[in-house]
């Protein structure tokens, strides 16, 4: 419960912050033209709907082919099926030495890389937008980053779905009541309409308190940074000139 309460003492704080970055977030994604928009085009099969957006301004190459394939995939109306397929090639990758070094050797000719992803996604009965997005990656030599890509996706879905990911570090797992606590005051931080999904992680070396991650915001309330920032004040020196 005392953390539960440390963060509560921050509420007005974390909330300011996140109106800030909500507002800058939303003038981006409004004013952003998408990157390549040729790749959605070429994904879906289907007409194009008016004003298809992504939810949040993502930026960099993963970014851009994250961003195509929301595009393609809610144009499609297959969001989950191709967020599902996305992530299921993924953790085969991890499973799989083999197909993973493939996927990141770029001495592979980029006719033997289309060939296999398209075999693979055959194989594995997977969307026409799914296949069509992982044989462009195989023609521009970017399956080495389907990893980071399906992440970038992943959180487009979310925001898609109404959903926040919190990402909350501690030395130890919180109890089953203090992580409910924790929960409902990250609910109340971000208001109705969304949904809170929190992820515990443990790290050992923050010492204690909890850092909390979430709307590319981080909190860090760690006895660790506490402690570098008393160690700063100790170490700066004193001007008696102002006291």
């Amino acid at each position: 419960m005392a953390l539960t309460g440390r963060l509560r003492s921050t509420v007005p704080l974390i909330r300011r912050a996140l109106r800030s970055e909500s507002a800058s977030a939303q003038r981006l994604a409004d004013q952003s033209t998408f990157a390549a928009p040729e790749f959605a085009r070429r994904y879906s099969s289907a007409p194009a709907k008016a004003k298809i957006k992504v939810p949040l301004a993502l930026f960099g190459g993963s970014g851009n082919y994250a961003s195509a394939l929301y595009l393609a995939a809610v144009n499609a109306n297959v969001l989950e099926k191709v967020e599902a397929e996305i992530l299921d090639l993924v953790e085969a990758s991890k499973k799989s030495p083999t197909f993973s070094q493939f996927t990141k050797d770029l001495s592979v000719p980029s006719e033997t890389r289309v060939k296999a992803i398209s075999e693979i996604s055959s194989q594995a009965k997977f969307s026409d937008i799914t296949k069509n997005f992982l044989v462009v990656l195989a023609e521009n030599g970017r399956l080495r980053h389907v990893d980071t890509i399906a992440k970038r996706f992943a959180e487009l879905s979310m925001a898609h779905k109404g959903e926040v990911k919190a990402i909350v570090t501690t030395v130890i797992p919180l109890p089953p009541q203090e992580e409910k606590e924790l929960k409902e005051t990250l609910q109340d931080i971000i208001g109705q309409g969304k949904k809170v999904k929190l992820e515990q992680k443990i790290d050992p070396s923050i010492l204690g308190g909890l850092v909390v991650e979430f709307s590319q915001k981080v909190f860090d309330m760690s006895i660790k940074t506490r402690a570098r920032q008393m160690e700063r004040f100790l170490r700066d020196p004193v001007n008696f000139d102002s006291i």
